[in-house]
């Protein structure tokens, strides 16, 4: 897209509008005004597009592992390979937004996993299957970088939040669709049909997405100076608090990665010995975690950011141990409090992230990003392998490490904020 299109007058900023002015000169979109219903359902789409092709072979790992004749850690690297490369390139993927623009990043983000999901259902084998998926988890990194700065230049600020809301929604349903259609399709015809069918989709999706997004008119270019980049990182890692937040973001996300690379695996085996679709279906549960994530907000009104983490953190250790049980309807029940204290946990944390910063907040989002899918990829490897060595405890036990982490940082920061105050009033 040529710069002009992209290009007002203040490198990096929101145009601010007088207040008195604002329903005559404010042309950023609102609920109900012209293209606001396009632009949220094209970011709609890039959500469903972004995490049914990132996920799509967690649900399928049995047959990955059949077919190769390999184990649950190898076969979990097609998971972990891509949000590796998602945790990679999310920082440097937005600083080329902040220079080309944010419709210009994602268009090509998604036309590039896109073409890589078509080749996925052909890998040879195993390494050039892990190949493809880093590559694609690689291209992916330009949504997370660009959504949410994209809708902050283009929406007014009282409708940034549900706007920002609808893009989280896509993300939990391409999720939570991609793993559930893969369970039922590769039951029938295979994994490569399956990954193949959410190629297809993703193709749909994004075709959409280009064609409905409204052309940004607020996007101002600005530097790919590698040392004002790096100046603002080196800023968000010296905040104490916005470390706490990255590595709180990282282990919720190694429980959650760890529990759902290798539940298909417990699930086919004795007690259980579950058909594929009825393992996909399993993640319907993650409608649980849109629930919870949506009543954070008032989590944290009740019992402080701190006291929602402990909070978030007790109820996915309770669901860890209650997964343990050989009863199908106990697991369930304890997925259903994994993943709802993950989704409240991982909303506290990255909304607090977005209240620290008072500048780069895109550089300190993608900092969580980039996080958080480490935890991704070291729960998806980690988790795995605990499972190969020790069955599904040796998961468990890996997943109550992390959250016992997840809880000795938050007193961490519990005393510095106590400390704080002592010297506040001293």
């Amino acid at each position: 897209m040529p710069a002009s299109t992209e290009a007002p007058t203040r490198v990096g900023a929101v145009p601010v509008v007088p207040a008195s002015a604002a329903s005559v000169t404010d042309s950023r979109l609102t609920p109900g005004g012209p293209g606001y219903r396009r632009m949220s359902f094209a970011l709609f789409l890039a959500g469903v597009a972004t995490f049914a092709l990132l996920y799509s072979t967690q649900a399928l790992l049995p047959l990955i592992s059949g077919e190769f004749g390999v184990s649950a850690g190898d076969a979990s690297w097609t998971v972990a390979a891509a949000t590796g490369g998602l945790a990679l390139f999310v920082l440097p993927m937005s600083a080329l937004s902040e220079r080309f623009g944010r419709r210009t990043v994602m268009t090509a983000s998604l036309a590039v996993a896109v073409a890589v999901g078509v080749l996925v259902p052909f890998a040879p084998s195993l390494p050039a299957l892990v190949a493809l998926r880093a590559v694609q988890g690689a291209a992916l990194a330009g949504l997370p970088a660009s959504a949410t700065a994209y809708l902050a230049e283009e929406v007014r600020p009282k409708a940034l939040v549900t706007a920002i809301g609808l893009f989280v929604a896509g993300n939990s349903v391409g999720g939570m669709s991609g793993r559930v259609i893969t369970g039922w399709v590769a039951q029938e015809w295979g994994w490569r049909v399956a990954v193949g069918v959410i190629g297809a989709i993703a193709v749909a999706c994004a075709v959409a997405f280009r064609l409905l997004l409204p052309a940004p008119k607020h996007f101002v270019a600005g530097s790919l100076r590698p040392g004002v980049l790096l100046g603002t990182v080196r800023g968000h890692l010296r905040d104490p608090l916005l470390r706490r937040l990255y590595a709180i973001g990282a282990l919720f996300m190694t429980v959650f990665g760890g529990v759902y690379t290798v539940i298909g695996y417990r699930l086919t085996e004795a007690p259980f010995s579950l058909p594929q679709g009825i393992i996909g279906s399993i993640f319907l549960v993650y409608l649980v975690g849109t629930v919870s994530a949506s009543t954070a907000g008032r989590l944290v009104g009740r019992l402080g950011r701190r006291g929602a983490l402990y909070a978030a953190g007790g109820t996915t250790a309770t669901g860890l141990v209650l997964s343990l049980s050989g009863s199908l309807w106990v697991v369930l029940l304890g997925l259903v409090l994994i993943t709802g204290g993950f989704f409240a946990g991982h909303a506290v944390a990255s909304s607090a992230v977005s209240k620290t910063a008072t500048h780069g907040r895109a550089q300190a989002s993608a900092l969580y990003q980039s996080a958080y899918y480490v935890g991704s990829s070291a729960g998806s490897t980690v988790g795995a392998v605990a499972f190969h060595a020790g069955g599904w405890g040796g998961t468990v036990g890996v997943g109550l490490l992390a959250v016992l982490g997840v809880v000795s940082i938050t007193v961490l920061g519990t005393r510095a904020a106590r400390v704080e105050r002592r010297l506040a009033t001293a």
